[in-house]
């Protein structure tokens, strides 16, 4: 097949580090069947909530080619199906007399396609992370793509495409309350099958820490209490998702530290994920304030170290010198 060399085309695999528990496998069970049934799927949830891993999870399991698109709000119509780009030249020079030169030159545009073309034609599967960024007109093309299976399509003779059997969509993308997100339109969204996202359950959570960092369970645990009890005290403006607790997890071995409320270190960490998750436009204030409700997290999920010292955000000793390196 003839694909634009433009256009990049992943073969779907399942990552090595992928979790698979019981709610996710739930959720991919039941995306499957709607996919298998012909119909679009649309994972909605806010960021971190896992929406685009899980998607390409999906893709992994349909095992078609994967063309995969995101939202900006620069995208056209084009930008989404393709369009006529640069010019095909045509030059003829008849020399037939020596004496005498002809040339006789013909132009034209040529049609380039771009990705969701591509995955039409072809029968692969599209993945359109963070759909809602792109302007509603923009996604207009959907629309027919969807329901009546064509595409329509300037660059052809019949002035439309049909789209190959093996075509399949999945969408992903933030509730509509979030900045830089524009609603959908309900023709779209009524065309494709919903699934909210919510933050995973605590045992996939904890088995996604360990996945991502390696640490041991009972130290995933503890980080993953952390930052569940931060998202469940209400007290943040966004709440802390289980890239969180990667983040912490990852720094933490890379600074060779331990799960340890007596480290400086490990409260520096947790402090300055946790501060960077929670809030858009941190100040003084609020960061003492997060500050010191995560020290008391640390406290109640990991107790007081080893009890030299009650810990608090005014008075915290100075760091310990850490040297890089893994945990073995």
């Amino acid at each position: 097949m003839a694909l634009n060399e433009y256009t990049t085309v992943l073969e779907p695999k399942s990552l090595p580090d992928f979790v698979e528990t019981a709610y996710v496998k739930d959720v991919t069970e039941r995306a499957l069947a709607y996919i298998r049934a012909g119909f679009p799927v649309h994972f909605r949830g806010s960021s971190g909530a896992g929406k685009t891993t899980l998607a390409m999870h999906l893709a992994a399991k349909i095992g078609r080619p994967v063309v995969v698109l995101h939202g900006d709000e620069e995208h056209s119509t084009s930008a989404l199906i393709g369009g006529e780009q640069g010019y095909r030249m045509k030059r003829v020079v008849d020399n037939f007399i020596h004496s005498v030169l002809k040339t006789e030159e013909n132009m034209q545009k040529t049609w380039v396609d771009n990705r969701l073309t591509i995955a039409c034609k072809y029968g692969f599967t599209l993945v359109y992370d963070e759909f809602t960024r792109s302007r509603p007109e923009a996604n207009n093309i959907l629309l027919s793509i969807l329901q009546e299976r064509v595409m329509d399509i300037p660059g052809v003779k019949e002035g439309y495409i049909k789209v190959d059997p093996n075509f399949a969509a999945i969408f992903t993308s933030n509730p509509e309350e979030y900045a830089g997100v524009y609603r959908s339109q309900d023709a779209l969204r009524d065309r494709m099958v919903t699934l909210d996202l919510d933050f995973p359950d605590r045992d996939t959570e904890i088995a996604i820490t360990m996945s991502k960092s390696g640490l041991k369970r009972s130290d995933a645990e503890k980080i993953v209490e952390i930052v569940r009890g931060l998202r469940d005290s209400g007290k943040c403006e966004f709440s802390p998702t289980v890239r969180g607790c990667i983040m912490i997890a990852k720094t933490l071995r890379i600074r060779n530290g331990s799960v340890d409320p007596g480290s400086a270190v490990f409260r520096e960490i947790c402090a300055d994920v946790l501060g960077s998750e929670t809030s858009r436009v941190g100040t003084r204030t609020s960061s003492k304030k997060m500050k010191k409700l995560v020290i008391e997290l640390i406290n109640k999920t990991c107790g007081n170290g080893n009890g030299a010292r009650d810990l608090k955000c005014e008075n915290a000793p100075p760091l310990e010198r850490q040297t890089v390196g893994a945990v073995h």
